[in-house]
C-alpha cells in the first residue's frame, strides 16, 4: 500500500497568512490566519483536512461493514462529498473524493444482495402467510369451537409479527385470513346459540322426567316400576345436556329419586328372599334326586317319564331367592337337554330310511369288492399278474370303506 502524500504538499501560504489549496489543476483560497506564522497557518488547515480524512475513513468502514443501507450510504457519501468539495482545508481533497467514488461498486453489490435477501424474505413471508391462511380456512370449516378461538388468536399474533410483502399479494392473503376468521366466529356463535336452545329444551324435558319419577318413587309394584325407571333413564340420556349451571343439580335430583325407589325395592326383595330360602333348599334337594335317578339316560322313555314326574313336583314348590334362580334353572335345562338328546339319538338309530341307506351302502361296497375279486381271478387265469394286482388293490380300498359302513348298519339295527 503506497504511503499517503503529505497534506502540506497540496497547499501554500502567502506572507499575509492567506492559505491556498490545490485541487487537481485548480488552486483556491481556503482562508487566512492573521498573526500566525506560515507553518501555524498551514497546520490549522491541515488539521481540518485530517478531520475530513477521519470522517471519510469511518464512512468507508461503515459502508464496507454493511452497517448502513445502500440508500443511507448514498446519502452519507453525498454529504461527505459536499463537505470535501467545499472544504476549507489543505490536503489531498481529490484523493478523498476518489475514495468516496470507489465505494459506488460496493454499494451496487450491497443493493443487489439486499434485494436478493428481501426477495427471499418476501417469499418466506408469503409462504408463512399462505400456510396460516390454509390453517385458518380449515378451522373455519371445522367444528373445534373450544380450541379454534385460541388458535385464531395465536395465528393473528403471528401474522402481526410478519413483515408486509407486495401490497396486492398481502391484501389478498389478509382478506382470506380475515374472512376465514369471520366465518368461524359467525358459525361458532350460531352453534352456541343452537346449543343454548337445545340445552333449555333438555332442561324442560328433564324437569318433566323428574316429576314423573317422583310419582313412581312410592310404588311397590317393583317389576313394572323398575321398567318405568329404565324408560325414564333412556329418555334422560336422549334429552341431552341441560345448561351447565343446572344440569348436575337436575341429575342429582333424578338420581336421588331413583335411589329411594331401588333401595326400597332391595329391602323388600331381601325380606322376600329370606322367605323363599326354604323353597330353594327343597328344589335343590328334589333336583339332586332327579339328576341321580335320570342321568345318565339309558332308556329315553324311562328318562322322559321320570323328568315329567320331577317337573310336576318342582313346579309345585314356590319361588326361590333371586340369586338362586339362574343356577337352579340351568340345572333343570341341563337335565331336560340330556333327555332330549337321548331321545334324538334313539330316533336316529331306529330311523328306517337311515338304516336302509346304511345297509344299501354296505351292500354296494361288498358287491364292488366281489366284482373286483372276480376280475382279478380272471386276470390271473390269463397270466396278467399286473392287472390282477391292480384289481385286488382296488378291492382292498373298498374293504377299508366296507368296515365302517357295516358298523353303521349294525348301529341302526340297535
Amino acid at each position: 500500500m503506497s504511503e499517503s502524500p503529505n497534506p502540506t504538499s497540496f497547499g501554500r501560504v502567502e506572507a499575509d497568512g492567506t492559505v491556498y489549496v490545490t485541487v487537481g489543476d485548480t488552486e483556491r483560497m481556503v482562508g487566512q490566519v492573521p498573526d500566525a506564522t506560515p507553518d501555524e497557518a498551514m497546520a490549522f488547515y491541515v488539521r481540518r483536512f485530517e478531520a475530513l480524512e477521519v470522517e471519510v475513513g469511518l464512512l468507508e468502514a461503515r459502508v464496507r461493514a454493511g452497517k448502513l443501507s445502500p440508500d443511507e450510504s448514498r446519502k452519507s457519501i453525498a454529504t461527505a462529498r459536499t463537505a470535501v468539495v467545499d472544504a476549507n482545508a489543505v490536503g489531498d481533497l481529490k484523493g478523498l473524493e476518489a475514495r468516496l467514488d470507489a465505494l459506488a461498486p460496493l454499494l451496487s453489490e450491497q443493493a443487489e444482495a439486499r434485494k436478493a435477501v428481501k426477495a427471499q424474505q418476501n417469499e418466506e413471508t408469503r409462504a408463512a402467510k399462505e400456510k396460516m391462511v390454509a390453517e385458518a380456512e380449515k378451522l373455519a370449516a371445522g367444528t373445534d369451537w373450544r380450541n379454534g378461538v385460541t388458535r385464531f388468536r395465536t395465528l393473528l399474533d403471528e401474522w402481526k409479527q410478519l413483515p408486509r410483502i407486495d401490497k396486492s399479494t398481502d391484501d389478498a392473503l389478509w382478506h382470506r385470513f380475515s374472512s376465514a376468521r369471520t366465518q368461524y366466529t359467525r358459525r361458532r356463535k350460531a352453534q352456541f346459540a343452537e346449543q343454548a336452545t337445545k340445552r333449555e329444551a333438555a332442561k324442560t324435558v328433564k324437569e318433566k322426567i323428574i316429576a314423573e319419577a317422583e310419582v313412581l318413587a312410592s310404588s311397590t309394584e317393583w317389576g313394572p316400576t323398575a321398567g318405568g325407571f329404565r324408560d325414564l333413564m333412556q329418555r334422560w340420556k336422549a334429552a341431552g345436556p341441560a345448561p351447565r349451571d343446572v344440569d348436575e343439580k337436575l341429575w342429582q335430583r333424578f338420581r336421588g329419586i331413583q335411589d329411594t325407589f331401588f333401595q326400597a325395592r332391595t329391602a323388600a326383595m331381601a325380606e322376600q328372599d329370606s322367605e323363599f330360602r326354604g323353597n330353594q333348599e327343597a328344589k335343590e334337594k328334589l333336583l339332586a334326586e332327579a339328576e341321580q335317578s335320570i342321568l345318565p339316560v339309558r332308556d329315553p322313555k324311562v328318562g322322559r317319564a321320570r323328568f315329567r314326574d320331577f317337573l310336576a313336583q318342582f313346579n309345585e314348590l314356590g319361588k326361590v331367592p333371586r340369586d338362586a334362580m339362574r343356577p337352579i334353572d340351568n340345572r333343570v335345562r341341563a337335565l331336560e337337554q340330556a333327555v332330549n338328546e337321548a331321545e334324538q339319538e334313539q330316533w336316529r338309530r331306529t330311523d328306517p330310511a337311515a338304516r336302509e341307506l346304511a345297509e344299501g351302502t354296505a351292500n354296494k361296497f361288498q358287491a364292488k369288492i366281489d366284482e373286483l375279486e372276480a376280475k382279478a381271478a380272471k386276470a390271473e387265469g390269463r397270466g396278467d399278474a399286473k392287472k390282477a394286482a391292480e384289481l385286488r388293490s382296488s378291492a382292498e380300498s373298498y374293504r377299508a370303506l366296507l368296515a365302517p359302513a357295516k358298523k353303521a348298519a349294525e348301529d341302526y339295527r340297535g
